[in-house]
């Protein structure tokens, strides 16, 4: 019995020994509605690798990458690029929303006249949240302007609200094309806010496995 258990453990080491670990970091919108399907792939294409998944917002994942925690990292947010490797992974629609029953005092045409509306936002380091901090300053405006916002550190808990009426977001329209489609939210549509960003991936500048990175990137593609 104990010779047939030495074989059984020699043979799960033999196997482990060949499993290699990736550590992939992902932002809540890249990890909830971006990456499935492609992850999936992945994962049936390449059995010999474990993987773990990190979730945060971009801030979070560019600092667990400086530290090695993780490999990689698909983010949403601006980030400094001179400082990491990086393949663009999409470019997806940055758009504004509410519930379809939403009354607007005065039908919105540009930014401006949504200052008056219940903002719902990401928390400070949120790649979605960054995107709009950069756009409100470029019309003149901080999320400070607008008259009541709530700060929700949760992509789902956003949604929900939405859902019932209690304010207005900005978001990637990856994140709500089910409800679009329901009709459930609407896309607000505005004269002077047309907005697209790249998801990338990226990793340690200079890095001595840059091919291996590579390769694993042009796979998520």
């Amino acid at each position: 019995m104990k010779n047939n258990e030495q074989a059984l453990m020699n043979e799960i080491n033999n196997i482990t020994s060949n499993i290699e670990t990736l550590s992939i970091g992902v932002t809540m919108t890249i990890g909830e509605y971006a990456i499935v399907d492609k992850l999936a792939n992945f994962i049936q294409n390449h059995p010999e690798i474990n993987i773990h998944l990190h979730y945060g917002n971009t801030s979070k994942l560019l600092e667990l990458l400086d530290h090695g925690q993780i490999s990689m990292a698909i983010v949403e947010g601006n980030y400094p690029k001179e400082n990491y490797s990086h393949i663009k992974y999409s470019t997806e629609d940055y758009i504004a929303v509410c519930a379809t029953s939403h009354q607007f005092n005065k039908e919105p045409h540009t930014i401006h006249d949504l200052i008056s509306e219940h903002l719902l936002v990401r928390e400070k380091g949120s790649g979605t949240r960054n995107i709009l901090e950069q756009s409100l300053i470029a019309h003149g405006l901080h999320i400070s302007n607008f008259i009541h916002y709530t700060q929700v550190e949760n992509m789902h808990t956003i949604m929900n609200l939405l859902k019932k009426d209690c304010g207005i977001s900005f978001l990637y329209k990856i994140a709500v094309e089910k409800e679009l489609k329901s009709k459930e939210l609407k896309e607000i549509t505005l004269d002077d806010f047309k907005l697209q960003h790249d998801f990338d991936i990226i990793w340690e500048k200079e890095s001595i496995y840059a091919d291996k990175y590579l390769s694993i990137s042009e796979e998520f593609i």
